[in-house]
């Protein structure tokens, strides 16, 4: 293919109810869609970066700037062979990997609609179904919570996971154990807890939880060892892998035995891959995130999640849980199973749904070889 275009909009969608952690709320999710134009077909890749910079230091108007000023014009005009060849194109942009893994994504949506491919058959995923969880975030009313987890469950949820922070934690677990029993359950406590508070953390062994999630307020893995040799339960890490040497590095310091995988977070498809089959060599199970994404992205997630060493439920809700109207057909549906399918057309496998694209646009550019 060689880039004839590439088409940044900025979406508003709101989500049905508003998503609350330790971090931040969100009521209204922007995100950039990326669509990236060639020979006649479109390819489409969705950034994950937020409003804010409180998950990564990545927001959506620095995730603009830089698609729009470095990353779209280092593609446009550019043969390529394979997908695969989009991160070494765009290496010389440091970090900013929320920015290029959407780029990267819509090249990899192109070339598979080219090929007749799913984006699941190109990246190596051999199930049809994917199962899935739901995640909670924090709530006023631990009544509220429990109504939430009962509902999800009769809804066939594999996997609850609830946000957790100093003061909500404990109790709110202890809820869930004495109302549902032995529900498949973990905590995320995005990076709440500080280091010196890790008598808090060991007290979640207690729960019999699958694994708590970056508990820590620190990237410093040493830390993150040094708590995982204190518990039975397991770690999983999040925000502090951010590439395969972060993942390297925590494998080796036994920092964590469980990683919550994110294109958006490390850059890319590619990088995923190259993460997962780390993983696979290590024996270390993987699971497929989420970052409240619309269609696009849900459906590469799908794909992702696919792959053999993703054993447990992603936060790979069906399209409704999050909002009224998605950009894709069809949406995202939950199968009575617990699952959700994986697309099979080719590239990510469902049609952007243009007239709601354009409903929920706010701004877009158009980035043209000169």
């Amino acid at each position: 293919m060689t880039v004839d275009c590439v088409v940044l909009r900025l979406l508003r969608m709101p989500l049905v109810t508003p998503f609350v952690t330790s971090a931040q709320e969100t009521a209204v999710r922007p995100f950039i869609l990326v669509e990236v134009q060639a020979e006649g077909l479109s390819g489409f890749g969705e950034c994950v970066a937020m409003a804010d910079p409180y998950y990564t230091e990545e927001t959506v108007e620095t995730a603009w700037h830089i698609l729009k000023t470095f990353a779209a014009p280092a593609l446009v005009g550019r043969r390529l062979e394979r997908p695969e060849e989009t991160a070494a194109v765009l290496g010389r942009i440091r970090g900013n990997r929320m920015a290029k893994a959407a780029l990267e994504a819509a090249v990899w949506d192109w070339f598979g609609k080219r090929r007749g491919i799913s984006l699941r058959a190109m990246l190596g995923g051999g199930r049809e179904r994917v199962p899935v969880g739901v995640s909670l975030g924090l709530y006023p009313r631990l009544d509220d919570l429990l109504r939430d987890v009962e509902r999800h469950l009769a809804e066939g949820y594999r996997r609850i996971k609830v946000k957790i922070k100093p003061g909500w934690d404990t109790a709110v677990l202890a809820a869930i154990r004495r109302s549902f029993g032995d529900i498949p359950l973990s905590a995320d406590a995005n990076m709440a807890y500080p280091p010196s508070d890790a008598e808090a953390v060991k007290r979640l062994d207690e729960f019999g939880l699958l694994y708590i999630e970056e508990p820590l307020a620190t990237e410093n893995l040493r830390e993150y060892a040094r708590l995982q040799a204190q518990l039975e339960t397991a770690i999983c890490l999040d925000e502090t892998v951010r590439c395969l040497a972060d993942a390297e590095q925590a494998l080796e310091l036994g920092a964590g035995r469980v990683i919550n995988v994110k294109a958006g977070r490390v850059g890319g498809l590619a990088e995923v891959l190259r993460i997962h089959a780390l993983a696979q060599k290590a024996g270390v199970p993987l699971w497929c995130g989420g970052m409240l994404e619309a269609g696009v992205g849900r459906a590469m997630n799908l794909a992702v999640a696919a792959l053999p060493g993703f054993v447990y439920p992603g936060d790979l809700s069906a399209s409704s849980r999050y909002y009224d109207r998605d950009i894709v057909t069809p949406p995202a549906v939950l199968n009575a199973d617990g699952t959700v399918d994986v697309p099979a057309g080719p590239g990510i496998g469902v049609e952007v749904d243009r007239e709601a694209v354009e409903r929920f646009t706010v701004r877009m550019e158009r980035i043209i070889s000169r």
